[in-house]
């Protein structure tokens, strides 16, 4: 094609003027940047003042969380009952799971199992009499509770009962069994020649988890167990009952599961989620289930129960209440009344039913495949004041702070998951469902678990339990947060900790107590071995001798009594929130794991001075059978010495290096797995922790070294001293093989 000269001409006017028009235009960017560039130069301070990113974000997070929204939050969560596998309790999954969206998680989800739960009968109510010698009912005990004011028009408040009882009318001699311990049954049968079998035995609450005292009185050949809330064990002195004190009223009484699943989850499927696809048990022969009915009181009727008690009196004063009767312990009433038994009505039924955990996350942006967890249980008995919407609130509070950060653009290194549980009344089912059907990812890839429970059963002090790994994380965290104490203004919450509750083992920290079980971090600590810890504001143990709090699963545990007599500022929850809240920031933050393996090996120690010091007992016996520590002590030596070596090249690490922390990360993050073994505890398969479980005779409690202790435990009165002994020694030598075996994983790769 032919070009006329003019039109080249004017087009190269046009290209002159735009190459002059753009240089204009860089010259006048580059001018802007240089002067941006001097500004800020000579704006720079002359020393480093900032902190880090980390720092600030945690520091923002902090401060987010506001007491005012956790009281908000625990209103709301407690103004209806929500019951495990009711309809408001799946509206309260739902309105979670919308809120956490609103937060700001990258997905929230609701989780389904199909478990066995119990119910009480709505046309044929549980109850006890006391029957004349014709079969007369002359004293029947309350069907329900007093309802608390306020509440009077609520519906589908369940009546006190003991969830998984037997069904059953079974009629006998009273038999009073104080709380049921073995050593109570011990002191009836072995020294008192007091035989419980065929009779129903009546035992307070406290001290040991109710599920055991069941199993030791179904041991003694009772076929019926009657739980009371003695006020020596659920009143506090001076302090009124409620509404007008946080005592417990003559007609409370505790409700609660007495199952001894020993870790086992649903009943119907040990060891396997209960999802539509999974292999049922029948309901009659389920894991865990008591063979005898049982049933909870309030102490204004175990008052008429226990007045006319005939037979021997107590053995001891210990075993002596605060009510107005003789605590004789029977069996059966005194003479004028030697032809009156006591019956049972108990018609309680196991179903299955559809429960719901709710899952949140939020995407870790380093390490997405590494994941923090924070979980606390959202159904409850009825309102859960306390137990457990004080944590759930706790939770809903940490949730929408760490939203409010991925808002402005931040996300965690790891991932962290955040967890409603289900039916943890009921056995902690949605926790251990959802864990057993997460197993295999979680054993390779969970850092942590945190727990979240009940935020306050007391307002004197911190109280955490937890894995040595996190010992100096926690003393750290609480070292910044500032103590909400009267009396301890301007001072760190560690500083009012250690004054209130300092340790019995180590000098000048405060006390850090053994994980046990009754909670959602069960399954994974003791089954999968996961690092766990939990925290919350407790009572003073030293001087307040109740059992837990005083309402504790009743009627009266409503959102009025939290904010009238524990916590009215809710200074205490906000106080729990950044402990816990702040953990699980700093477990899904920090480069390099804060864990220190160091603190592991001084406890493992302690423990294996502390059973073999339980077997000096016992020195003869060592001798005769050939027992020895030896080999533990050996093992605990050689991890000591490669715990202090795997601390020290952890301090030389380049954390630019990411290859090279992701490595020690792992270490750490395995050594919980490295004390697990496949086989579990001798007939607790699902308690896999050699060195912590629960207490085989009160699951509430910790024990150190289960194997060993358990095989130990009552030993002179074993039938077969040589099979004893021998049980004895093969414990010891699985507690060293796995404390050895913990070593190997901390050395140095080859």
């Amino acid at each position: 094609m032919w070009t006329s000269l003019g039109t080249v001409t004017e087009s190269a006017g046009r290209r002159a003027g735009s190459c002059r028009f753009w240089a204009v235009v860089l010259g006048a960017a580059a001018g802007v940047f240089l002067l941006g560039f001097l500004i800020g130069w000579f704006a720079k301070p002359t020393e480093k003042t900032s902190v880090s990113p980390r720092e600030d974000m945690k520091a923002a997070f902090m401060a987010e969380m506001k007491a005012e929204n956790i009281k908000q939050f625990l209103y709301n969560f407690t103004q209806l009952p929500h019951l495990a596998g009711t309809k408001e309790n799946l509206n309260l999954a739902q309105q979670v799971q919308a809120e956490w969206k609103e937060f700001g998680l990258d997905s929230v989800q609701l989780v389904h199992y199909d478990v066995l739960l119990s119910y009480p009968d709505d046309t044929k109510p549980n109850y006890i009499s006391i029957i004349d010698e014709h079969g007369n009912e002359i004293f029947n005990t309350s069907l329900s509770e007093p309802p608390p004011p306020g509440y009077e028009a609520v519906r589908d408040v369940v009546p006190p009962y003991s969830a998984f009882s037997a069904q059953g009318i079974p009629e006998g001699e009273l038999v009073y069994v104080n709380y049921g311990r073995i050593e109570d049954f011990f002191k009836l049968e072995r020294e008192m020649k007091i035989n419980c079998t065929g009779k129903i035995v009546i035992a307070r609450y406290g001290k040991i988890f109710r599920g055991n005292k069941v199993k030791n009185a179904e041991q003694a050949g009772a076929k019926g167990v009657i739980l009371y809330s003695d006020p020596a064990d659920y009143c506090a002195p001076g302090v009124d009952p409620y509404p007008n004190g946080w005592n417990l009223p003559g007609g409370g009484a505790q409700r609660g599961n007495v199952l001894n699943l020993n870790g086992a989850g649903d009943p119907l499927t040990p060891g396997y989620p209960a999802k539509e696809y999974t292999y049922r048990l029948d309901k009659a022969s389920g894991v865990g289930l008591p063979k005898i009915p049982v049933h909870p009181i309030g102490y204004h009727d175990a008052e008429s129960l226990l007045r006319n008690m005939g037979g021997y009196g107590p053995p001891h004063s210990s075993w002596k209440g605060n009510l107005n009767v003789s605590y004789n312990v029977g069996p059966g009433f005194t003479a004028n009344y030697s032809t009156r038994k006591v019956k049972m009505h108990i018609h309680s039924h196991n179903e299955v039913r559809r429960i719901y955990n709710v899952i949140g996350t939020i995407r870790g942006e380093v390490e997405p495949d590494r994941y923090v967890i924070l979980g606390g249980h959202r159904d409850s008995w009825v309102f859960g004041g306390i137990d457990p919407q004080s944590g759930a609130a706790v939770v809903h509070e940490i949730v929408r702070s760490f939203g409010k950060l991925k808002k402005k653009g931040w996300r965690p290194r790891r991932t962290v998951i955040f967890a409603s549980w289900d039916a943890e009344e009921f056995g902690l089912l949605g926790s251990t469902e959802w864990a057993e059907e997460n197993a295999k990812v979680l054993q390779a890839r969970a850092v942590a678990y945190i727990n979240a429970d009940s935020s306050i059963e007391g307002n004197y002090t911190l109280r955490v339990d937890c894995t040595p790994l996190m010992y100096r994380l926690v003393y750290s965290l609480t070292k910044e947060i500032p103590s909400p104490d009267e009396g301890f203004e301007g001072k760190s919450l560690y500083e009012s900790w250690y004054k209130k509750n300092p340790s019995r083992e180590y000098k000048e920290v405060p006390r850090i107590n053994k994980l046990g079980s009754g909670n959602d971090f069960e399954v994974f600590f003791q089954r999968l071995g996961i690092a766990s810890g939990r925290a919350r504001y407790s009572k003073n143990s030293n001087v307040e001798k109740y059992s837990s709090y005083p309402v504790y699963h009743s009627v009266y545990e409503t959102y009025e009594i939290v904010e009238k007599f524990y916590d009215p500022t809710f200074k205490n929850h906000l106080t729990v929130a950044q402990v816990r809240g702040g953990l699980v920031f700093e477990l899904a933050n920090s480069i390099v794991l804060p864990f220190d393996c160091r603190d592991y090996a001084s406890a493992v120690s302690n423990y294996a001075h502390i059973i073999y010091n339980l077997s000096r007992n016992h020195e003869e016996e060592l001798a005769t059978y050939n027992v020895s520590f030896d080999a533990l002590f050996s093992a605990v030596k050689n991890f000591s010495e490669v715990a202090a070596s795997f601390h020290e090249r952890l301090q030389q690490i380049d954390i630019n290096n990411q290859l090279a922390v992701r490595s020690l990360n792992d270490q750490l993050m395995f050594l919980e797995r490295a004390f697990i073994d496949p086989l579990g505890l001798p007939g607790r398969p699902f308690y896999r922790h050699v060195v912590f479980a629960p207490s085989s005779h009160n699951k509430y409690a910790g024990e150190s070294f289960p194997g060993i202790y358990d095989a130990m435990f009552d030993i002179k009165n074993k039938a077969d001293q040589h099979e004893a002994w021998d049980e004895v020694r093969r414990q010891i030598s699985i507690a060293a093989f796995t404390v050895q075996a913990a070593a190997e994983t901390l050395k140095e790769v080859a």
